[in-house]
């Protein structure tokens, strides 16, 4: 169940930052950093969670 939810993690974390980037090029400096913040909680908070848990 802990790898899974990393490797998901991780898939999400780069698709996700990558929008970021994206936005940030495109001249939109706020939605850029927002999404680059939430990909970064979209990281840590469920691997946090499994580590809390024990699951």
């Amino acid at each position: 169940m802990r790898i899974l939810v990393i490797i998901l993690s991780i898939i999400i974390f780069i698709k996700t930052v990558s929008y970021g980037i994206y936005e940030l090029k495109d001249k939109n400096k706020l939605g850029g950093i927002t999404v680059i913040v939430i990909a970064t909680l979209a990281l840590i908070l469920p691997n946090l969670m499994i580590l809390i848990r024990g699951v």
